[in-house]
């Protein structure tokens, strides 16, 4: 459909740009990010593994290329769900990190980061709608739903079967 063809790729660019402009300046963005990776992982100490890296420049450079694997796969339809659930992870503690305006004190500031919190949640709902996104086909719900069905069905006919086989 047209619209899927238009919508994705509008959708993941700002992915995409976001992913490219953090690989270009990781050092900034890690920065940003520092106080909010630092908390993160004080809270869930020894929850997390050890192999997790915690180094905010690492941990921006993973997110950036997320950001951009993901963005261009759903702009391409290649994997659109698995995309956009995966362009969900990397938005919401991406948001969370750099848009805390409820700890911000200078009222612009404050307002200007609210916006952007809100700009990301407005892409969020777009992702929840791409995630859900069938394309017209049938849901792995519905197909499993069907499917039980179906058997349900089929085992009522045999039991009926071997019922009648046995009385005979």
């Amino acid at each position: 459909m047209i619209l899927r063809r238009v919508a994705r790729p509008l959708l993941a660019s700002i992915f995409i740009s976001g992913g490219i402009n953090a690989l270009r300046d990781a050092q900034g963005h890690a920065k940003t990010a520092e106080p909010f990776i630092t908390d993160t992982f004080d809270k869930v100490e020894g929850l997390v593994p050890d192999q997790v890296p915690r180094d905010p420049v690492t941990l921006v450079r993973i997110d950036a290329a997320v950001k951009i694997g993901a963005g261009l796969a759903l702009a391409s339809g290649k994997a659109p769900r698995l995309a956009a659930v995966a362009l969900l992870g990397s938005l919401v503690p991406t948001t969370l990190a750099t848009h805390r305006f409820w700890a911000l004190e200078n009222p612009a500031e404050k307002q200007a980061q609210q916006v952007q919190f809100i700009k990301n949640a407005s892409l969020a709902g777009g992702l929840l709608l791409a995630a859900g996104d069938t394309a017209g086909k049938p849901s792995l719900g519905w197909r499993a739903r069907r499917a039980a069905k179906k058997a349900g069905k089929r085992a009522e006919k045999l039991g009926k079967r071997a019922e009648k086989s046995l009385t005979d």
